[in-house]
């Protein structure tokens, strides 16, 4: 009887440190073979700890080069999308218009969409409007797909807001560009982070899109698919640790000041 109280009492942790442990368990691999040292091509089997590749990631020929450029991508995908995201959702989430259910449904379709449909539309045009495939036609269809999810994130902080701190704050005097900075903005700023960070995960990983409409363009996900079947080198692990890294700094740097936030306030 303990045994089985025990169990009952410990079961929901126990699923979810064995899901956490699934859902790492890749990352923990990709981080142990970024010491590798593979005697062929490809790096799946260990054959012994050498740190060569985490002392000089850019020897790999054009790894660091498409690295850059989707980082270069992402940042300006993220910039496009959260201030298009954002003045969208706040339109969708304060006022009424007679085209607000279909521009809502027209937000969600990409969400809904498969990634190839949309990468063939997107091709599709580009071609249609002769467009050189390159830079900036991977930009607009990652500022295109990334719009969806935030709209989705700051629609959802926007509509959560209470609208009498915004009225107390015009009671007391305040302009609407000074209520919108002081007020509205701050409130709403988790809300677009969170869809900001989201449109930079999913345009840095992008692959599918990417690919139709890349041209001769090479971002860091082609280069990885390209590479796996050639050859996969050490310094792909490193950069994929390394970006796991970063990730696991920024969540534990945002839930320590929302800690201190919290104590603040109590």
């Amino acid at each position: 009887m303990r045994l089985v109280t025990w169990i009952r009492r410990h079961l929901v942790v126990a699923a979810g440190l064995l899901t956490l442990a699934y859902l790492l368990l890749p990352n923990v691999v990709v981080t142990v073979f970024s010491f590798n040292a593979p005697k062929g091509r490809f790096n799946y089997e260990w054959q012994q700890f050498s740190t060569d590749a985490w002392r000089h990631p850019c020897d790999v020929a054009g790894l660091c080069t498409s690295l850059g450029l989707s980082l270069q991508i992402a940042v300006w995908a993220t910039l496009g999308a959260t201030v298009l995201g954002t003045t969208t959702a706040f339109a969708l989430a304060r006022y009424r218009f007679r085209a607000r259910g279909a521009v809502n449904a027209l937000i969600f379709l990409p969400m809904a969409m498969p990634e190839v449909v949309m990468a063939a539309s997107l091709l599709t045009l580009f071609l249609n409007l002769g467009v050189r495939l390159g830079f900036w036609t991977i930009l607009i269809a990652h500022v295109m797909f990334c719009l969806s999810f935030v709209v989705t994130a700051v629609k959802a902080r926007v509509m959560s807001m209470d609208h009498r701190l915004e009225q107390a704050a015009q009671d007391l005097y305040a302009g609407p560009v000074q209520t919108f900075l002081r007020v509205t903005l701050p409130i709403a700023a988790p809300g677009i982070a969170a869809g900001a960070l989201l449109a930079f995960a999913l345009s840095f990983d992008d692959f599918i899109i990417t690919n139709f409409t890349a041209g001769s363009t090479v971002t860091f996900p082609m280069y990885v698919w390209g590479s796996a079947q050639r050859g996969t080198p050490v310094q792909i692990n490193v950069v994929g640790t390394a970006m796991f890294v970063v990730a696991v700094l920024c969540v534990l740097a945002a839930t320590a000041v929302g800690n201190r936030r919290r104590r603040r306030t109590t």
